[in-house]
């Protein structure tokens, strides 16, 4: 097969990070026709269709294997300038040029509580900024399999093909409510066994940890009315102002229960979510690095693994 050529496969890149054919074109300063010629002989070179013209652009299966591989070759050479004491974009090295871009996965809670603290505590000599994205704990794995994140933090244990898998640690959850709830839907008395009916808290329609967590408690599959608030910091918010009860993990619980701002639902009975970091097994310093720094911060945020 002839080699893939590098202004081709940062077009992929281009086409998938924006979405669209259009928006790759103002990304990359072209015209969009000479974006689709570069898909259409990349595609040549592949023997095979890379993109389905959706809006968004969706990958197709060979698409995804060939994004993986145009991102590898985005982090190697941008390694490779580090080293030479150039910048580096789309593949070739360029003094001045912006830093390498790491696509990364990572669930909401890990988000709103120590995973920034853990990017922010890279050096300021690391040339590198983040394309971040938010995605449940329990997918994010998917999108390392399709190519469109270098690491991620995950629930999977097992190391999908082509990366590696290490334990950063476990993130604490409990039932709370607030006060006011408390005296509105359950009668003053903060207990699990009465919310089978009561407005519960949802982060998406992916969100199963509540009901999941009622499964266990109640021994059987309640169906209470459900408020979706999928942003982490709103999510605390609505379960301090009393629209639902939910998890919280003691990040961002610990200093309301002690308050007495929320109440445990539940005392005692949490549950313990298992982080883990995966990452493709790519022998690169940069990475290496932005690892290194996810892992010491979880250290300090996390329980230790289970």
């Amino acid at each position: 097969m002839t080699p893939f050529a590098l202004d081709h496969l940062e077009t992929l890149r281009a086409i998938v990070d924006e979405g669209t054919f259009e928006a790759a074109a103002q990304r990359l300063h072209m015209t969009q026709s000479a974006v689709s010629q570069r898909i259409k002989s990349l595609e040549r070179t592949a023997g095979q269709v890379l993109l389905q013209r959706t809006t968004p652009v969706v990958p197709t299966a060979a698409g995804d294997v060939v994004l993986r591989y145009a991102r590898q070759v985005q982090l190697l050479a941008a390694d490779t300038a580090a080293e030479l004491g150039h910048g580096s974009r789309g593949g070739a090295s360029d003094a001045g040029a912006p830093p390498p871009s790491l696509a990364l996965a990572v669930n909401a809670d890990s988000l709103a509580t120590w995973f920034l603290d853990a990017l922010a505590s890279l050096p300021a000599e690391v040339p590198v900024v983040f394309d971040i994205r938010r995605e449940d704990e329990e997918r994010t794995t998917t999108l390392l399999r399709q190519g469109d994140v270098l690491a991620a933090v995950t629930s999977t244990r097992e190391a999908i093909q082509g990366c590696t898998s290490e334990a950063l640690g476990t993130m604490r959850y409990r039932a709370v409510a607030s006060p006011g709830y408390v005296d509105r839907w359950l009668g003053g008395v903060p207990s699990i066994g009465r919310v089978d009916a009561t407005p519960m808290l949802s982060f998406d329609r992916n969100d199963d940890l509540q009901r999941g967590f009622l499964r266990r408690a109640l021994g059987y599959d309640p169906r209470p009315p459900r408020h979706y608030v999928p942003s982490s910091s709103d999510f605390v918010r609505a379960v301090g102002l009393g629209l639902g009860w939910a998890l919280l993990p003691d990040q961002q619980s610990a200093d309301d229960l002690a308050s007495g701002r929320l109440v445990e639902l539940s005392p005692g009975d949490v549950v313990d979510v298992g982080l883990w970091w995966q990452r493709w097994t790519l022998a690169s310093p940069l990475l290496d690095r932005v690892s290194a720094a996810v892992r010491a911060g979880a250290a300090e945020a996390l329980l230790p693994p289970s």
